[in-house]
């Protein structure tokens, strides 16, 4: 049951809350959702399955309910709360706005944290290090010789940093540090060991010390996945002690499906190894010949197993059976004997090098501890094995996936190669699953004190079984599931127009009606928003209607031409104006554009955005579900095709006063059997369907 004083804390927030802001009406949708939040936490739906999935439309105010209802119960019960996101938009608005706000209508102090991954600080001994010299061992860890600049650089950032004017975030520098830069400062879990006394005042370790002080963590889905993928806790709180508010969560599928992936070069790996091979001896010098021998041994042994035999594939492939695209993916992911005898030799190789490595790379730190050996020779060589050490992690994991037996039960592996656009004749072997629901399981929501996961966009064509298919998540198990509709008046202040069209977009001629329909939706509208599917589609149409643009004094800002921040600012500032701004867009568009009131009135959306099964991944996913007797674009294309665009017509209503219409030309919506039930899931538009064509 939950705890009194949790619901006394709850109800003066909201006292607070209207204090604090004029005109605070209040939401009953928001109401709701907190109480919800609060009541699944406190174990009143499930004593252990404590998970709420929650889809709140647009103006119900997610982010304040998630802190309303997790922080109070999570300070009384002694958790912390992690908030997980997508996009660092959500993050910076969470940061600077809504828990600032939170902070002074709640009645007890709490403290927050923005986290990062250790890959945004720097090591501060590698920094120093890298100012002293550049010695032969420092001077390999560069991928090309270093130019001047980039040693003034260095030399900037460490006297910045010694100063105390820098923390050590990449981020924070004023200037963009080049990637070739920051590989050579950046700290690694190897090297930047906060159990040795140099660096327990790096720039990560003071940032992790702050984080396990705050009572709230704010983290994107990517460095969540990175924690729970090594074992939890590790970066972030454990999972046993924190309650999850994970915003944005139909990202999260997507984002813990990229980090079990894993991608190696052959040419490339055999060519980085080489350059280890010739540091052995020196390491094992450093971490006593004596004792380290037999690790000096078998790292040279796999070493020189390795190197020929990645050469010797590259040398094996056939390059005519690549795609276009430059790909080759194995069908159901199965190998041919001869390279899946490879990728277990291959695999057992790298983790004997691995091993080793690391056994060296320890002795090293341990006499470095004991000053056995002097620094200045044990920190470049520290940061030499951490950098191989990683190099090699990743390599054990991509031919450990490649030597996976194909499994009788559950998704296979995609499995495909990709030539290496930096170097010919030089193949990327990239292994991928499928289906990556029971590691999240696994990882996080069987572990979890608390999990609230919230979206605009979580149900597909109305219904939450593709999202928990996605996520691993049982709709049977004690799990909570709201569909909370948007306050807004949708029927009185937005209109859906389908108009009549000639051709529907698979239509060779579709580009050229797109050009000839467009300006009828043009006329009289001072701000609208095109998407588009793809960007041939979009530049042809936008190369097509410039000169019109320009004589009807219609200014057309088309993304791709600047960056998006440019793009935006020109058509606030011709909206301010009452000049006519017209955005052409893609994707990336649909999602994360706010443009509230008068800066959107008209949304042109060219197309259902059903997604076409290109890469390896999508291919193999489709090839899969064809094999057990489904419909890949009934049962993936159709749902994710709802979900982006009901993100698409998102755009349009972003506060409970605006107003507008959305125009769809895209006639499948009323003339396919599947477009009823995309044309339902959409918010309740007042629809206007300009004729009618018998339905197929």
């Amino acid at each position: 049951m939950l705890h009194n004083q949790i619901k006394t804390d709850i109800k003066q927030c909201y006292t607070n809350l209207s204090a604090q802001l004029e005109h605070f009406i209040p939401r009953r949708a928001q109401n709701y959702l907190v109480a919800e939040i609060a009541k699944t936490l406190s174990g009143e739906y499930h004593d252990k399955q404590r998970m709420l999935v929650a889809e709140a439309g647009t103006g119900i105010g997610k982010s304040l309910s998630y802190l309303m209802g997790c922080i109070p119960f999570a300070l009384f019960n002694n958790k912390k709360v992690l908030i997980a996101t997508a996009t660092v938009a959500l993050q910076e608005q969470l940061v600077h706005k809504d828990l600032p706000l939170f902070r002074q209508i709640f009645p007890k102090e709490f403290s927050f944290i923005l986290a990062k991954g250790r890959q945004r600080y720097c090591c501060s001994h590698r920094l120093e290090a890298s100012c002293v010299g550049q010695d032969d061992s420092q001077l390999a860890l560069w991928q090309e010789k270093p130019k001047k600049s980039d040693l003034g650089l260095l030399k900037r950032m460490l006297a910045a940093w010694q100063q105390g004017k820098w923390d050590g975030d990449r981020d924070g520098w004023p200037t963009v540090v080049p990637d070739r830069v920051w590989q050579q400062i950046v700290s690694d879990k190897h090297s930047c060991n906060s159990g040795m006394a140099k660096h327990r005042s790096c720039p990560f370790a003071k940032a992790r010390e702050h984080m396990d002080k705050a009572d709230v963590i704010i983290a994107n889905h990517a460095l969540l996945m990175a924690d729970l993928e090594l074992g939890g806790g590790i970066i972030l709180s454990e999972p046993e002690h924190t309650i999850y508010a994970i915003d944005e969560a139909h990202h999260l599928p997507q984002v813990a499906r990229d980090f079990s992936a894993a991608a190696a070069s052959l040419k490339g790996a055999s060519n980085w190894l080489e350059k280890l091979n010739q540091s052995v001896s020196k390491l094992a010098d450093l971490a006593d010949a004596q004792k380290a021998g037999r690790f000096q041994n078998t790292l040279q042994e796999s070493i020189q197993h390795l190197v020929p035999t990645l050469r010797q594939l590259a040398g094996q492939v056939d390059p005519a059976v690549f795609s276009k695209d430059g790909s080759y993916r194995f069908p159901h992911g199965e190998l041919p004997a001869w390279l899946a005898e490879e990728a277990q030799g291959c695999r057992d190789a790298s983790k004997k090098a691995r091993q080793s490595l690391a056994k060296m790379h320890d002795m090293i730190t341990e006499r470095l501890k004991d000053d056995e050996v002097p620094a200045r020779s044990a920190e470049p060589a520290l940061a030499e094995s951490g950098h191989y050490l990683q190099r090699l992690e990743n390599l054990e994991k991509v031919w450990s996936l490649m030597a996976q037996p194909i499994k009788d039960q559950g998704a296979p592996l995609a499995r495909w190669l990709e030539k290496n656009p930096e170097q010919d004749g030089d193949f990327i072997v990239q292994v991928s699953p499928l289906e990556i629901g029971y590691r999240l399981d696994q990882l996080l929501w069987s572990r979890a004190a608390g999990a609230i996961l919230v979206s605009a966009t979580l149900r597909a064509l109305n219904q939450f079984s593709y999202f928990c298919r996605q996520a691993g998540i049982s709709e049977t198990e004690g799990t909570r599931f709201l569909a909370l509709a948007s306050p807004f008046d949708y029927q009185n202040n937005g209109r859906l127009v389908i108009p009549q069209m000639s051709c529907e977009p698979q239509a060779e001629q579709f580009t050229d009606l797109l050009i000839e329909t467009l300006p009828e939706y043009f006329e009289g509208e001072t701000a609208s928003l095109v998407l588009f599917s793809s960007y041939w589609q979009m530049n042809k149409v936008a190369e097509a209607l410039k000169p019109l643009c320009q004589k009807n004094r219609w200014e057309l800002l088309v993304q791709g031409e600047e960056s998006r921040t440019i793009l935006l600012d020109k058509h606030k500032s011709n909206c301010e104006q009452g000049k006519a701004s017209i955005l052409f867009g893609t994707g990336s568009f649909s999602e994360g554009l706010d443009l509230p009131g008068h800066l959107l009135r008209n949304l042109v959306i060219t197309k259902i955005p059903f997604g076409v099964p290109t890469s390896p991944v999508e291919e193999a996913h489709a090839e899969y579900i064809e094999s057990r007797g489904g419909n890949p674009f009934l049962q993936i294309a159709v749902p994710e095709a709802s979900k982006k665009l009901i993100q698409s017509v998102g755009r349009l209503l972003r506060k409970e006063q605006d107003f507008g219409r959305v125009v769809l030309l895209d006639r499948r919506i009323i003339t396919r059997r599947y477009g009823k039930a995309l044309l339902d899931s959409l918010p309740p538009f007042k629809r206007v369907i300009e004729h009618t064509i018998k339905e197929k």
